[in-house]
């Protein structure tokens, strides 16, 4: 597991670089984009899962460690019920068109999240997933399922409680043991695609000093040019972690202050 401190400073030997360590993404916008097709909105998110693992393969060949989506939040169970089971279905289309490529290039998955309310032909597949690729080291792809940084935080507190932590010894550092995605560092880049400019009740813990990046491209459109031009973005960009930048000015002693005329 990642403390704090330890999450903490692998954030900033990395940001040191062009490219982070770990990237967090909000995949916005499929449903509009299949509208704007004329085409029901299951056909945008099929694309979606094939914009991941476009996203997936580019991550790991720029060198970054992590990627953690947003794919189900908790508060999805509100959209219509015949969305939400197509949701679910594509879980299983996913896992076994993609699974064998994925484990063979590489890639370690992990799902986050409350995993109560799936059905077990559901969770058998993320058992799957998570055991085929647990040797794997090229990138780690953490799925956010079912998920809500409100959620993560209440359960951490709650594991915390049940662990027999003593009031007194729960620091950040303890905390962030019992959250969701204490497998990963925290992430340096937070995209959002779609157009909204909001974070959305993800990572709201983990966040706090990501660099946010939101672009208007759907995300079934997302490519590599994207990726790249959020990473350019974050490259530019002077990570100070809370801490203030002052210049040095030059020091002028009382008696240079009171030269005399010339």
């Amino acid at each position: 597991m990642h403390s704090s401190t330890e999450r903490f400073g692998a954030a900033k030997d990395k940001a040191r670089g062009a490219v982070p360590r770990h990237v967090a993404i909000v995949m916005d916008g499929n449903g509009r984009w299949a509208s704007k097709r004329f085409m029901p909105r299951f056909v945008g998110h099929k694309q979606g899962v094939d914009a991941l693992v476009r996203t997936v393969r580019a991550c790991a060949d720029r060198g970054i460690d992590y990627l953690t989506v947003f794919a189900f939040s908790s508060e999805n169970w509100k959209r219509p019920q015949e969305e939400v089971s197509g949701l679910m279905g594509l879980v299983l289309v996913a896992v076994s068109k993609y699974l064998g490529k994925l484990a063979n290039e590489g890639v370690r998955i992990r799902i986050v999240g409350d995993r109560g309310a799936v059905s077990d032909k559901v969770r058998e597949a993320w058992d799957e997933a998570e055991r085929r690729t647990v040797l794997n080291r090229r990138i780690t792809l953490s799925v956010a399922f079912n998920y809500g940084g409100r959620w993560d935080m209440v359960q951490a507190c709650r594991a915390a409680i049940e662990a027999g932590v003593p009031a007194a010894e729960l620091t950040e550092e303890r905390l962030a043991e019992f959250l969701a995605l204490s497998h990963a560092p925290d992430p340096d880049l937070f995209i959002r695609t779609g157009g909204e400019v909001r974070i959305s009740n993800f990572l709201l813990w983990q966040a706090a000093y990501s660099e946010l990046h939101f672009t208007d491209c759907l995300w079934p459109d997302f490519d590599e040019v994207e990726l790249d031009a959020a990473l350019a973005t974050f490259a530019a960009r002077d990570r100070r972690f809370g801490a203030i930048k002052t210049e040095v000015a030059p020091v002028v002693t009382a008696a240079a202050a009171v030269q005399p005329a010339a």
